[in-house]
Formats: structure tokens, sequence, C-alpha cells
């Protein structure tokens, strides 16, 4: 039993980049995909799918690669499930002086810091990407 389906989908991300997988399929659910639709419109994964697989629904993330190196260079879990870590609009965290960036749940659903921080809203930080 997967107790963080979050950390568990950024988990094989990672693992299937240090081998140079072309894609990654795992289980899919709404924030996960939604957390892959905003890795793929900044750039950091290629296409992303949402297939029926036997009897569960599955998703299929191709990664992206520039000259045999991943454009996902870090990639980790900031609010666990043992650790909550919120933030208002002003303490939202500039990642790599912002050439990285921040996925945000926020009330008006998951974003990055910089469009919540545009927007003024705050709210849970996801995981941090650069």
């Amino acid at each position: 039993m997967i107790t963080d389906p979050i950390s568990d989908m950024l988990t094989r991300i990672r693992n299937a980049l240090v081998v140079k997988k072309t894609e990654v399929v795992l289980p899919s659910s709404r924030i996960k995909y939604a957390i892959a639709k905003i890795l793929e419109k900044e750039g950091y994964v290629g296409a992303v799918q949402e297939e029926i697989a036997q009897t569960f629904p599955v998703l299929r993330i191709a990664l992206k690669y520039q000259q045999q190196e991943p454009c996902i260079h870090h990639l980790a879990r900031v609010s666990k499930p043992g650790r909550r870590v919120y933030a208002k609009t002003h303490e939202l965290p500039r990642v790599l002086s912002n050439l990285g960036m921040a996925i945000v749940s926020t009330p008006n659903g998951l974003m990055t810091n910089k469009q919540a921080r545009a927007r003024k809203l705050g709210g849970e930080i996801i995981c941090e990407v650069y």
C-alpha cells in the first residue's frame, strides 16, 4: 500500500530519468494528472496521456532530454503526509532564483508558484522542480 501517491509518482519519474527511459507509466489520479500537465506546460516533460489499461486508468508521461541530459535536474516533494508545508502569497518559494518552479495547491487548483503569486494566492507547496 502506498501512503503517498504523489511521492511515488515523483520517485518513478526520477528513477526513469536516471536510467534514460523514454516514458513512465504509473497509476492515474486527478492530482497526478494535474501535476503532470503542469510539468508538460512548463516544458519539463513531453506528452502526457491518460489511458485505460485493463481495469484501471494509467498515466503515460513522455520524458524530455536535451543533448542526452534530462530536462529535470531536481524533482523533490516539499509537503509530505507527516509534515504539511503551507505558504501565504508573499511566502511562496522562489526556486533557483525563479529559474525553477514549485507546484502549489491553491483554492483555485494546482498551479506554479509564479501563477499563484500573480493571482495573490497561497496554499500547500507540493513539490519543487528545476
